[in-house]
């Protein structure tokens, strides 16, 4: 069957004259460390050709075939240029193309994906258990974050979304699937439970989205997620979106996606332009004090660290100090981490103490600062961290923290993401720790962190049914060009 005309639509997908792009945010002219350089590194595996020329990118939404109510909520949630992996991949997703499309975190990938599966089930109504369309994500709070970027776009078509993930009630997940669901965000752990309980079944889905499919892989949810693409009906499209890609992708692009436009936003698929690096070289005895100084700074940042016990006794250490600190690690309740990133979100807490759980699941706008309290893992993992800023456009800074035993093992990191970063030799208290920081000295006051629960969208529920509207930068995660006039929100987004 011809992949462009899958969906019954014809294949040419514009309309209008073509405007001009906005320009995204300037450079800030930060000071103090290099921006990123990106050095290009070897394909991680090899792209597949586009046996189909692609249809050309767009310079606005208007130019796109999409139902008018899309295009007027995208208007009024200020969302006016597509960002460059949108651009490039909404004409092929909306004509019914396979696509894999890989950018750095915080590109925009979420409504390039959102909006397709959107306008494409515009008018249907999917049967009890039998949705239309399957989000798959590697994490509860990336589910959230889907969930909350799409919310406004899927009640303008009126269209049920519903979040599928662990660590909540399976019942009403059950529920919300049992009254219908165009489309179910979920997580595969979950999502093969609720097969397995006969609550939900994949043969009507039409268009499948596999979101971080990397990060899939590397927490062991390959079996699982190939044995649900299994179970979805023959022809579908398949859209697949990723900041980074390897080898463990090649097996599904190639068992699934046909004939797919391919779209790479950038080579390193994560060094930011708008992103300062640094690696600061501390001893041993300094190390703590030294974090305790930088959280002590005006405004939000996230530290991340290696366990959740050491997480949680930084962040006890830095209530103790007066820095009002929360931790986010897996050993959270999901109704705990939801909190803990409302308080984060709303400006009770200023310095979230995090593990790589955290990585791929936060968006807060405005958030300049990302501290590798522990050095990360490999260079995926620092790509991932040190994308929860710099994020749709905005400038930041990602500083790690490096120990005289740590330092070679670290410039084989930095030389493995393509970056080429500041390196500093600090001690707490000096100006240079400051300047490239905002560090200073705590108040020694004692605080806790009180705010009552928010009253925020329950796990499972539908966006069509009354869920809380998230105010935000294109829908939190989506990411597009937004008006000067409207004002910035934040989302967050929910492990299996």
């Amino acid at each position: 069957m011809d992949r462009t005309r899958r969906d019954g639509r014809a294949s040419g997908r514009f309309r209008g004259q073509e405007k001009g792009r906005q320009s995204h945010r300037p450079d800030t002219g930060r000071t103090g460390g290099r921006r990123a350089h990106v050095t290009p590194r070897p394909q991680e595996f090899t792209l597949p050709a586009t046996l189909t020329e692609p249809l050309p990118p767009v310079a606005t939404f208007a130019e796109l075939d999409m139902p008018a109510r899309l295009l007027s909520a995208l208007d009024a949630e200020g969302v006016t240029v597509p960002f460059p992996i949108q651009a490039a991949t909404l004409p092929n997703a909306l004509a019914g193309r396979d696509v894999l499309g890989r950018g750095r975190t915080g590109s925009g990938k979420t409504l390039a994906f959102g909006l397709p599966v959107l306008a494409r089930l515009a008018g249907q109504r999917a049967l009890p258990r039998q949705p239309l369309a399957l989000v798959l994500v590697p994490t509860r709070e990336l589910a959230g974050q889907v969930t909350d970027a799409l919310a406004p776009y899927a009640r303008a078509l009126r269209l049920r979304l519903t979040t599928v993930v662990g660590g909540v009630s399976i019942g009403r997940q059950a529920s919300a699937l049992g009254g219908g669901a165009e489309v179910v965000v979920a997580t595969p752990g979950r999502l093969k439970d609720l097969i397995e309980r006969g609550d939900c079944r994949l043969d009507q889905v039409a268009v499948t989205v596999l979101d971080e499919a990397d990060q899939m892989a590397d927490m062991g949810f390959l079996p699982q997620v190939t044995n649900l693409l299994d179970q979805v009906g023959p022809g579908g499209q398949r859209l697949l979106f990723s900041a980074t890609l390897d080898r463990n992708i090649d097996l599904l692009v190639r068992r699934y996606l046909h004939d797919p436009v391919v779209h790479s936003v950038d080579p390193s698929a994560g060094a930011v332009a708008t992103m300062d690096h640094h690696l600061l070289h501390v001893h041993d005895d300094d190390k703590r004090t030294t974090a305790t100084e930088i959280a002590a700074r005006e405004g939000r940042v996230i530290m991340f660290l290696d366990t959740k016990h050491a997480a949680d006794r930084l962040a006890k250490h830095l209530l103790s100090v007066g820095v009002r600190a929360s931790a986010l690690h897996g050993g959270k309740s999901q109704p705990q981490r939801n909190r803990t990133l409302a308080q984060f979100k709303e400006g009770h807490v200023t310095v979230l103490v995090a593990t790589n759980v955290a990585a791929r699941g936060i968006h807060v706008d405005d958030l300049d600062l990302v501290v590798n309290f522990d050095p990360p893992g490999d260079h995926k993992d620092y790509l991932h961290r040190g994308g929860r800023t710099a994020r749709a456009g905005e400038s930041g800074t990602v500083v790690t923290l490096v120990l005289p035993h740590q330092r070679r093992a670290m410039d084989r990191l930095m030389a493995d993401a393509g970056i080429t970063p500041s390196t500093t030799r600090v001690r707490p208290g000096e100006a240079e720790l400051q300047r490239i920081t905002g560090a200073r000295t705590p108040s020694g006051v004692p605080v806790t962190v009180t705010a009552p629960p928010p009253a925020g969208r329950s796990e499972g529920s539908g966006a069509g049914s009354g869920s809380r509207r998230r105010r935000g930068r294109a829908g939190g995660r989506g990411g597009a060009v937004r008006t000067a006039a409207r004002g910035r929100g934040s989302a967050s987004r929910g492990n299996s």
